[in-house]
């Protein structure tokens, strides 16, 4: 990355921190072998405040991506195997009656971590899926009256079969909406996948890892993302690309004014993951598909959503003002 295109905010301490960002990334690249861009849009979701879903089948490095992320950017972690009868008590937390105390004491659940891997998400229940997702949209939890606040930053990586493997509950649109990002892994390529037989194993080599990052320069760069510059012209391509799919025949339903501030968001945080402090085309161009696909169904006869296809589609059908 080039630092001199960072002239503006306190410079030198987020030149450091975009450092310490850099190095954070080449360590995950180190152990998610192969998908660089797919590493960076889940950095760009996590400093745009967003929470991301992983769709992809079973044995592809989900879980291992979401362990890493925590390890490397120094984060408390949980993890959460999503079955058909985990109950919404045991994703929050429950209250206990304390004998002594004559009252009831609320013992946090796993959702009280600054990442939280949501596995297999798709396998539980509408009604246990509604509780990880209002904790996601308000931060906070209530039990008893009582409201807890969730730890800062808070990052929800939820993983997802696809949905013709057996046992799932499909998302709807209004809680598929609550993740900013969808992204996918997909196979390695014929090297890198010679080189992950050859190597050593991804768990081990994460007991190694030491923190490249904290939590308090994450939160400096959260903060850093709602700094970058995005112009009148930026936003009218922005408005462009919204207004696009509500007016094409191509799609049920139109992206959301949420979604256009989802898109806003990771751009901006795509542009200071590459040290500028203005969004450029480029920047909208590279999130549309993770922002965008996974709102949009396309009005087809299998009524797919394809994130690659819808974002090509949406870019090539709005040209740059």
């Amino acid at each position: 990355m080039r630092s001199t295109e960072i002239h503006s905010h306190p410079a030198s301490d987020l030149r450091s921190e975009l450092e310490r960002l850099d190095h954070a990334l080449d360590a995950l690249n180190a152990v998610i072998l192969g998908k660089a861009v797919q590493v960076r849009l889940c950095l760009c979701c996590l400093l745009a405040r967003g929470h991301l879903l992983i769709e992809d089948i079973p044995g592809v490095g989900k879980t291992t991506l979401a362990h890493a992320l925590a390890r490397i950017l120094g984060l408390s972690y949980q993890r959460i195997q999503f079955t058909s009868d985990l109950l919404p008590a045991d994703i929050t937390g429950v209250s206990i009656y304390n004998r002594d105390q004559n009252d009831f004491r609320f013992h946090a659940g796993p959702v009280f971590a600054q990442l939280v891997l949501a596995d297999e998400v798709n396998r539980a229940t509408p009604k246990t899926q509604s509780a990880l997702l209002e904790a996601m949209e308000e931060g906070q939890v209530t039990a008893d009256g009582e409201t807890h606040p969730l730890p800062e930053p808070f990052f929800v990586v939820a993983t997802q079969n696809p949905t013709y493997q057996i046992g799932t509950f499909p998302l709807p649109e209004s809680q598929l909406d609550r993740f900013l990002m969808r992204v996918r892994l997909g196979y390695p390529g014929p090297r890198l996948e010679r080189e992950l037989f050859k190597g050593q194993d991804r768990r081990s080599m994460l007991l190694q890892i030491e923190p490249s990052i904290n939590p308090e320069v994450i939160l400096s760069l959260q903060r850093h993302v709602s700094r970058v510059f995005t112009s009148e012209a930026l936003l009218d391509y922005l408005q462009a690309i919204v207004r696009h799919t509500r007016e094409s025949p191509d799609y049920e339903a139109g992206l959301s004014p949420r979604a256009g501030l989802s898109m806003m968001h990771a751009a901006q945080a795509w542009a200071l993951l590459h040290e500028r402090n203005a969004v450029l085309p480029e920047d909208i161009q590279a999130v549309v598909p993770a922002v965008a696909g996974h709102r949009l169904r396309l009005r087809d006869e299998t009524g797919i959503r394809d994130p690659e296809r819808i974002g090509d589609e949406l870019l090539e059908a709005v040209p740059v003002p």
